[in-house]
């Protein structure tokens, strides 16, 4: 019979276990996939480190940065058969009322692979077929597009690309705008180059000097916080929006750090009419005066995620070579996941980590 290998969380902190189990069949409405690659997210170091807990009861296998080729089609699924696929994220059900007004991403039925169900550090996983984007391929299983990019690597568009995405979105981000990031790791980093892309003056701010400097080719303007005193930065990034000719009310504000540091500047670089999106999670609570909202009349907003609707644009950003993915992202084997989780929690890598089975 042939098996499958997975890396199941038994309990936070200790280290992931390969398992082996028969390869499931998919079932009505769903489909096998066979991994190509699956991000290491921040959202999972959570679970791991932080004791964030799953929906799922453990053991689980976490990842949700997954791509990869349809193995096999359950019922009413056939279409699928033999497709490269981007699998999202979050997938809402479709059918509730919140889907059907557009606001799956607070869909209560929806599933996140390696949350609600087993996740994607495996050889393979079995998935809802509705919400999946498909990905045209030659005959060596490669992305079709200007742009050389594998498979593998268009894993971490199911977060790191789409969830920035849809904050750029909801920001009602245009070219008339300055884009501020606070934060550019895996989800910050990508989403700048998302915001350049749709014409913005796009800030990048970090503490990391080696973040910064990779960034920086596709970025305005890049700022090291902890080199500046807090009312200096402020000045750095007013000065600069002025010098670009942008409007010197209602920045877009990206907070992508996921840390309590970072949500406190994004806060602090409130404008008049601005918008803050929180995209970064944490579990750090920060002290803020929430009346700044109503002084400078601004919004701030959560972003869990993104709708499967964006996945194409996104996916063709990437393939069409407008946001560059190699500098960003580097992959090793699935065997390595407990010293790659270690790397990546100590800070030791720069770009986002794909796990190849």
């Amino acid at each position: 019979m042939a098996t499958m290998i997975s890396w199941q969380m038994t309990e936070p902190g200790k280290p992931l276990a390969k398992v082996e189990t028969p390869i499931p069949d998919p079932g009505p409405g769903e489909v096998l996939v066979k991994v190509a690659g699956c991000g290491v997210c921040h959202t999972d170091l959570g679970f791991y480190y932080d004791g964030v807990r799953t929906k799922s009861p453990l053991p689980l296998t976490l990842g949700h940065e997954i791509s990869g080729i349809v193995a096999a089609a359950g019922p009413g699924a056939d279409p699928w058969d033999g497709k490269a696929v981007i699998i999202p994220a979050v997938m809402p059900c479709g059918t509730c009322d919140v889907c059907k007004r557009g606001l799956g991403n607070i869909c209560t039925a929806q599933k996140m692979p390696g949350n609600d169900i087993q996740g994607g550090f495996a050889s393979h996983i079995v998935v809802p077929a509705d919400q999946l984007c498909p990905v045209d391929v030659d005959g060596q299983n490669r992305p079709v597009g200007e742009a050389d990019v594998p498979l593998s690597h268009l894993s971490v568009v199911a977060d790191a690309l789409t969830t920035p995405y849809q904050a750029v979105v909801d920001a009602g981000l245009t070219a008339e705008d300055a884009a501020i990031f606070v934060g550019v790791g895996g989800v910050g980093g990508f989403g700048a180059q998302i915001a350049k892309a749709f014409g913005a003056a796009v800030v990048a701010i970090d503490v990391d000097p080696a973040k910064l400097e990779a960034l920086s080719p596709y970025v305005d303007a890049t700022f090291n916080a902890a080199e500046y005193a807090f009312k200096d930065l402020r000045k750095a990034v007013s000065a600069f929006v002025k010098e670009q000719g942008k409007r010197r009310t209602e920045w877009k504000i990206f907070e992508t750090s996921g840390t309590a540091a970072g949500q406190k500047t994004a806060f602090g670089l409130m404008t008049f009419g601005g918008h803050l999106s929180v995209v970064g999670f944490t579990m750090d609570k920060v002290e803020i005066r929430l009346s700044n909202l109503m002084a400078f009349h601004a919004t701030a907003r959560g972003n869990w995620g993104c709708l499967p609707k964006y996945y194409p644009p996104v996916r063709d950003l990437v393939l069409s070579g407008k946001v560059k993915m190699a500098p960003f992202v580097k992959t090793f084997p699935l065997a390595e996941i407990n010293s790659v989780f270690e790397t990546v929690h100590q800070k030791k890598i720069v770009q986002r980590a794909i796990m190849v089975p």
